[in-house]
């Protein structure tokens, strides 16, 4: 959970809501195939972590202050997944300091796969 303070008191916000902020905003992006899965480990550390299970292929930590994101996806064959993984990166910060007035300090896009057509 994130909590932040302002003049009127304190908001906190879930991981669940983060990670499905951030997946709806990377599902929205053209190239897309699928979003990861997060590696076994990794789901249990996060399951211990904040108790709850992450969106599959999501990750947010915060760091002083700041906002860490992982993304695992498959992208479409034939695109050019330099491209597809800046505008997640570009989308997925704008969409989260927009909708949380957060700072999103990284965007790690992880591209785990190809989906064929």
């Amino acid at each position: 959970m994130i909590t932040k303070v302002n003049p009127s008191g304190s908001i906190s916000l879930t991981n669940e809501y983060f990670s499905g902020l951030v997946s709806q905003a990377a599902k929205n992006c053209y190239g897309i195939a699928a979003m990861g899965q997060n590696t076994a480990s990794g789901t249990v550390r996060s399951a211990l972590r904040h108790g709850s299970l992450p969106h599959p292929g999501v990750t947010v930590e915060e760091q002083d202050g700041a906002l860490n994101i992982s993304l695992h996806i498959a992208v479409g064959y034939g695109l050019n997944i330099a491209s597809i993984t800046q505008s997640i990166t570009h989308r997925v910060r704008d969409e989260v300091e927009h909708a949380t007035g957060l700072k999103v300090a990284r965007v790690d896009v992880y591209v785990d796969g190809i989906a064929e057509d």
